[in-house]
């Protein structure tokens, strides 16, 4: 059974070259930079740009958020905010729960930051919330995120054809999800 503790609690999480916060206020100003970066919009499918009040109430709200978890993604030892990343859609009945993470520009991809953010947060969904699945949507040309997903044990489970108009072009996107189990065996546990 979920322990909802575990999703009220808000936890910072730490690694070797990441640490996740509570997605708070202070974080304001980096969110809404990369909200405006145009590659990253990309990448995440986002048309909407927000405004800074809106993403100031956004980040202010999350840590009352009892059903969600959203987390800054925080560079070590550099304490740069380098993206962010949510559990939501938590479903009680069904042990499962939706991820989304963005890194905030181009410049963190390739790095590893996500990779180790995405296991943080894994660990955590499986081990403390104790969920049984964790799903995600991306974009079929999201390579680089793709092969991120697969290592941290995702499979591809659907897709949802020209689920994506950017630029006057079409594009799917992939529905992939890790169980566990999948997850222990893709880091070795």
């Amino acid at each position: 059974m979920i322990d909802l503790r575990a999703l009220r609690e808000k936890p910072t999480l730490v690694g070797d070259r990441v640490r996740l916060v509570p997605l708070a206020v202070e974080h304001t100003d980096a969110y809404y930079a990369s909200a405006r970066d145009a590659e990253i919009r990309r990448l995440t499918g986002t048309h909407h740009i927000s405004g800074y009040e809106e993403v100031r109430q956004w980040c202010a709200s999350r840590q009352d958020q009892p059903d969600r978890l959203d987390l800054a993604i925080i560079e070590q030892p550099s304490g740069r905010f380098v993206g962010e990343l949510s559990l939501a859609d938590v479903d009680l009945d069904n042990e499962s729960a939706a991820y989304r993470i963005a890194l905030s520009a181009i410049e963190f991809t390739g790095q590893g930051l996500g990779r180790e953010a995405t296991r943080l947060v894994l660990e955590y969904a499986f081990d403390q919330l104790l969920l049984h699945r964790v799903w995600l949507n991306v974009y079929a040309f999201n390579m680089r995120a793709i092969a991120v997903y697969r290592s941290c044990g995702f499979s591809v489970e659907g897709r949802l054809r020209d689920a994506l108009l950017w630029a006057g072009r079409r594009h799917d996107a992939l529905v992939m999800a890790v169980l566990a189990n999948d997850f222990r065996k893709a880091i070795g546990k």
